[in-house]
């Protein structure tokens, strides 16, 4: 069997048990029901973070080689976070290729596995909203805000969580 038909099936499976049971914290779906490969996810702001009450939502991208290769997933809403690029890519740990990591910051057993799903995936990115790593930030801007000016990072994160809510 083809690499992406196995992708494929158990994505379908994937996307099958997360309508049958939904996780508190956000909801996906397909892009085009036609791709199995491109998911919609929204994300509920984590209570009792600065990005409660907001709704971010975002693409999931997967390889044709899942689950051995990592998906790409990129905020389409607007998101000031030390982890996430300005153009959207979160970065995080599990979202890196599978094996030793070339700058020697991540151990492999943090890095991609192939038994991670869109589950665990987009629970690990709630835990991203919830805890800043501004030791390897993808945003450098909003690390040294996170660090050095908390108050101006927290107005900014306000507005991106009040633009998201105006986006409904």
């Amino acid at each position: 069997m083809a690499a992406s038909s196995q992708a494929s099936l158990l994505l379908q499976k994937q996307l099958k048990d997360l309508m049958k049971n939904p996780v508190d914290g956000f909801s996906a779906g397909l892009v085009d029901d036609k791709n199995i490969f491109e998911w919609s996810v929204t994300i509920m702001g984590p209570p009792d973070t600065l990005y409660d009450g907001g709704y971010f939502n975002a693409l999931m991208s997967f390889p044709s080689n899942y689950p051995n290769s990592p998906p790409s997933v990129r905020f389409t809403s607007e998101m000031w976070h030390p982890n996430v690029y300005p153009d959207g890519r979160v970065c995080i740990s599990i979202l890196h290729p599978p094996g030793d990591d070339p700058n020697g910051y991540e151990l492999a057993s943090e890095r991609w596995m192939p038994v991670h799903t869109v589950e665990s995936i987009v629970l690990s990115i709630i835990s991203m909203l919830s805890s800043p790593n501004d030791e390897s930030p993808a945003n450098v801007e909003a690390a040294k805000e996170w660090r050095d000016e908390r108050d101006t990072f927290k107005k900014k994160v306000r507005r991106v969580v009040r633009r998201s809510q105006e986006m409904l």
